[in-house]
């Protein structure tokens, strides 16, 4: 290594000894200054298949949202768990529907807060198993159920948990292991494999609702969970772990291999070399800077208040615009607008999810995550303005009690795809 004496003493665990002969030199290791060997695209072929299984972390959560919106409105599904009205047929009451469908949403919160340190524990490999064995048990639940809608309630639950840890461990992993030279676009591909899940969950759904009657209607697009998470694991198996986390315990030769092999250099080579100061002296500086305390949040400066808030905003609210909304109730609103199928109605609304997530990855560097986000914001909020104008007049222009109107009902689907 280049004016570096590395050693490492397993006596001290978990503790990294580094002796910098030239201070200035070191310091000046950045992440940003490390170049990665120039080599062609298919050279990370396997790596990023490998990521790319990572990534299945944002499948199974876009599979969810896509399937539990047509199992509420499945036949099977409500004579199962739902109730008998006055007219001798099944239904999921509001109540009922919208706590199937959120507790999920509870389960991931919780999730992410509380299993997401598995990844600080075990590191982020070991965890993500862990955490999608937890999730297979979550499906088990749910697939056995039969005839008590709470059974299906609590496997929910369940696999809530292990998705949230999942959203908080997978795109972190990929960013600490995936090669330099690829890296924003496999971080990207999560939010990819979301949409993706999201569309092939309404296409399957929408397969066995048309073609069975039983409860193959759901417990089908279920069971094809288990097949996701073992892909995952089975992608887990062949990646290295974190060389962040080795480099953060003390591994030192592990978390240089980790780097050599995702990177498709030799230990040896001077990148490696680079690339692990670069993370050792960013874990350095986050332990001299010591642990803050939650008052910081509002105190701290340069203006952390003001970021957080900015932060939480941001991911609050972009939660609220009605996207949610559409994807969990897809089948139940456009139902309710008089669409002849809501089932393929979703499936369209996914195809317009699905591609617009590759237009955003081709303009996000081209013109500003600011501009975006504020013409995006502004574009959703005539979107909406218009739906829900539709959707309070036009649509039932003959009363409440009267049939909906289908061309209101195609406007409004129009400007959900918009």
């Amino acid at each position: 290594m280049s004016n570096t004496d590395l050693s490492y003493d397993p006596s001290k665990q978990g503790t990294v000894s580094l002796e910098v002969q030239d201070r200035e030199a070191a310091v000046d290791v950045t992440d940003d200054n490390v170049v990665p060997p120039a080599k062609p695209l298919s050279e990370y072929l396997t790596v990023g298949l490998l990521c790319l299984l990572v990534a299945f972390g944002g499948f199974v959560f876009g599979w969810d949202t896509g399937t539990i919106s047509g199992f509420v409105n499945m036949s099977d599904f409500k004579r199962r768990f739902g109730e008998l009205n006055s007219k001798g047929e099944y239904y999921l009451s509001d109540v009922r529907t919208g706590l199937i469908v959120s507790i999920f949403n509870i389960g991931c919160a919780i999730g992410g807060l509380v299993l997401g340190r598995l990844a600080d524990i075990y590191g982020r490999k070991k965890a993500l198993m862990i955490v999608m064995v937890i999730y297979i048990g979550g499906i088990t639940v749910q697939i056995s159920s039969s005839l008590h809608w709470q059974q299906y309630f609590s496997g929910r639950i369940i696999s809530g948990l292990a998705v949230g840890a999942v959203s908080v461990m997978s795109p972190m992993f990929i960013a600490e292991t995936s090669p330099k030279a690829i890296r924003g676009i496999l971080v990207s591909c999560y939010q990819l494999m979301i949409t993706a899940g999201i569309f092939l969950g309404y296409c399957t759904t929408y397969g066995t609702k048309t073609y069975y009657t039983n409860s193959v209607q759901w417990r089908v697009p279920l069971g094809l969970c288990f097949a996701w998470a073992l892909l995952m694991i089975s992608g887990l198996t062949f990646m290295p772990e974190s060389p962040r986390y080795l480099t953060e315990h003390g591994f030192v030769e592990e978390a240089r291999a980790s780097i050599a092999k995702v990177n498709k250099v030799d230990p040896s080579d001077e990148f490696v070399s680079q690339e692990f100061n670069a993370i050792y002296h960013s874990i350095e500086q986050e332990r001299e800077v010591g642990q803050a305390s939650w008052g910081e949040l509002f105190t701290g400066q340069p203006k952390i208040f003001y970021r957080v808030f900015v932060g939480v905003m941001m991911q609050s609210l972009q939660q609220l615009t009605g996207n949610n909304y559409f994807f969990y109730y897809g089948t139940t609103i456009f139902n309710s607008v008089g669409l002849d199928d809501p089932f393929v109605t979703s499936i369209i609304l996914g195809v317009v999810n699905f591609l617009s997530t590759f237009v955003a990855l081709i303009i996000i560097d081209k013109f500003g995550r600011r501009t975006i986000l504020m013409c995006g914001s502004f574009a959703m909020a005539i979107c909406l303005l218009i739906f829900a104008s539709v959707g309070v007049k036009p649509l039932y222009s003959h009363g409440w009690d009267g049939e909906a109107s289908k061309s209101a009902g195609y406007v409004m689907l129009i400007f959900t795809c918009l």
